[in-house]
């Protein structure tokens, strides 16, 4: 519930199916596990029932057939609780492990939120970056033509004075 709350929580659209899948997953980990301990719990309820039926049809025997009898009831239910045992072994790891999964997923989580960070401010420093060489651009082409206008006019002004110079008649 934790991971699926924190799921909806999430900025990004991919984060948050992410996170979805992976508690959807769980979920059917979980369920399969129910399932499994439901199978084997039914299974040993019906070998008992039916080693009960067999022990009620066959009668009245000695009383060392009873003693066996009741050894391997013990014995049964000792294998039954074994099983039962591993049962709750295998939920218990698939618990860890969901639990693992949900602190990579966090991790993985902060890790993409440092970084948009990053990049927010990074993409900050890039439009500055983009506004002060567009500023430079029109200040190198201001400079040409201010140069290009400079160089018209002196040699405007140089000419006037040739002109003046060497045909004063004209």
């Amino acid at each position: 519930k934790e991971l699926e709350q924190m799921a909806r929580e999430q900025d990004k659209e991919s984060d948050k199916q992410a996170l979805l899948r992976e508690v959807e997953n769980h979920k059917k980990q979980m369920l399969s596990n129910q399932a499994a301990w439901r199978k084997a719990n039914l299974a040993c309820k019906i070998a008992i029932d039916n080693s009960e039926k067999d022990q009620l049809l066959q009668g009245r025997d000695s009383l060392r057939q009873r003693k066996t009898t009741k050894e391997s009831l013990a014995e049964s239910a000792s294998n039954i609780t074994e099983s039962l045992m591993g049962i709750s072994r295998m939920m218990s790891q698939q618990v860890q492990q969901s639990e693992e999964t949900v602190q990579t997923l966090a991790n993985s989580s902060r890790t993409i939120l440092e970084a948009n960070e990053e990049f927010k401010s990074m993409s900050g420093t890039i439009q500055l970056g983009r506004k002060l060489i567009t500023k430079y651009n029109r200040r190198e082409l201001t400079d040409k033509l201010l140069i290009f206008l400079a160089l018209a006019l002196f040699l405007a002004t140089v000419l006037y004075i040739l002109k003046k110079r060497l045909f004063p008649f004209l």
